[in-house]
């Protein structure tokens, strides 16, 4: 691997989707990342489907879309955790790495020796990343959770999703499992402070990273204005916060979404919709007046653009410099000249499955950039290279590992 991160070693012992988008994107940037396994079964992601990845022979693989969508760029040894030998493998192993990434239960990996001050006894360089649902510390650091608890305890639940009193109103959980994708941004970022310390002179360090924690950051704006006022935000379904209108609106055929930031935009936008006297109005002529008749401003609009097709109002809005584009399903963003123009869309070979489209890595580099994508491995495809070259181990030692069930 080249990039920005060549010649960093990553211990990836984590499962599911926040501590696997560490180890991808780490991965993504060129470090060499070991992905720790068990035998016989792997990370449990790989079974998290339908769907699955077809094969070339039109049979399924195994390998679930879940699992493909946060383990690329990497090597899968598979290790049982639980033999002392396998424990003394991951711990040689973690002599020769930068990075341990886990998210296991709070105090799992002790009863194995392979927690924080373990690892730091044979490696006090090491930047040990922990990621729980609720931290290390405080009264429910041990128990379990998954990204829809922490939507719904760390109140972005509160914020997403229509009022009270429209149909289908109440709190609405985001699609994607965000707070597991906040958390893997957050603790990449911990991560590379954290070497940036050690290389400037400092130690290793322990990362306590938690997912109630990250998803009670990412309210950013709307905790704020609570802090200040006292008053907890409202929902607004599908209408932003900012300047009006901010929200999406239905056309004849289909959805768009439109966002007017300041007054010269809405002066442009009064223009482009046919209706310059809305823009002289007194109860819409400034931005805060707009927000405070946004109820009468709202369902003006939403009379006009259900007039015409979606299409004509894209471009009509497009024309006057008004932020517009359509609400597109997953299959219409692929198909953004935009996003094929920047090649967010790319295709690798996958072993079994042949060509393999993938969401490329959104990060971009004038000196470094991000060019190597290898497909998540098979379950231990690299556990007899990983334990030759990087422990030295012989192909005999390996394979009496291997009938003892130790490796895989």
């Amino acid at each position: 691997m080249s990039g920005a991160l060549a010649g960093l070693r990553v211990l990836d012992l984590s499962r599911i989707l926040a501590g696997p988008l560490v180890g991808q994107m780490l991965g993504d940037l060129g470090a060499e990342v070991f992905k720790v396994e068990r035998p016989g079964k792997g990370d449990d992601a790989r079974e998290m489907g339908p769907p699955f990845l077809i094969g070339k022979d039109g049979k399924s693989t195994g390998a679930a879309g879940f699992f493909l969508s946060c383990n690329r760029n990497k090597k899968s040894l598979a290790i049982d955790l639980s033999n002392p030998e396998g424990q003394e493998i991951v711990r040689d192993l973690a002599r020769s790495c930068d990075i341990v990434i886990e998210n296991f239960m709070v105090g799992a990996l002790a009863r194995y020796g392979l927690d924080y001050e373990s690892l730091r006894s044979v490696n006090p360089a090491i930047i040990y990343c922990s990621i729980t649902g609720f931290g290390q510390t405080g009264p429910d650091a041990r128990k379990p959770g998954y990204d829809g608890i922490f939507q719904a305890m760390g109140g972005l639940m509160s914020v997403s999703g229509h009022p009270e009193g429209v149909p289908g109103g109440g709190p609405m959980k985001v699609g994607i499992s965000i707070v597991d994708i906040l958390t893997a941004y957050n603790s990449t970022i911990a991560i590379l402070a954290a070497l940036r310390h050690r290389d400037a002179g400092g130690s290793g360090q322990w990362l306590d990273m938690s997912l109630l924690d990250c998803g009670i950051a990412a309210l950013s704006h709307f905790a704020q204005n609570f802090l200040i006022t006292g008053e907890v935000p409202e929902r607004r379904g599908n209408g932003g916060y900012g300047g009006i209108p901010s929200q999406a609106f239905a056309c004849a055929d289909r959805q768009i979404f439109v966002v007017v930031g300041n007054n010269p935009q809405f002066g442009r936008f009064c223009e482009a919709i046919g209706r310059p006297d809305l823009f002289t109005d007194p109860r819409f002529c400034t931005g805060p007046l707009r927000i405070e008749n946004r109820k009468v401003l709202v369902p003006i609009l939403d009379e006009i653009f259900h007039q015409k097709d979606a299409s004509h109002w894209v471009a009509a809005l497009d024309a006057a410099g008004v932020p517009v584009s359509y609400v597109n399903d997953v299959r219409q963003m692929c198909e953004e000249p935009q996003v094929k123009a920047r090649e967010m869309l790319r295709t690798i070979t996958h072993p079994v499955a042949g060509p393999l489209s993938i969401i490329a890595n959104p990060l971009r580099f004038s000196e470094t950039p991000v060019e190597g994508y290898t497909p998540p491995p098979a379950l231990g495809e690299h556990s007899f290279e990983i334990l030759s070259q990087a422990l030295g181990m012989t192909a005999e030692q390996i394979a009496q590992l291997r009938e003892k069930g130790v490796v895989g």
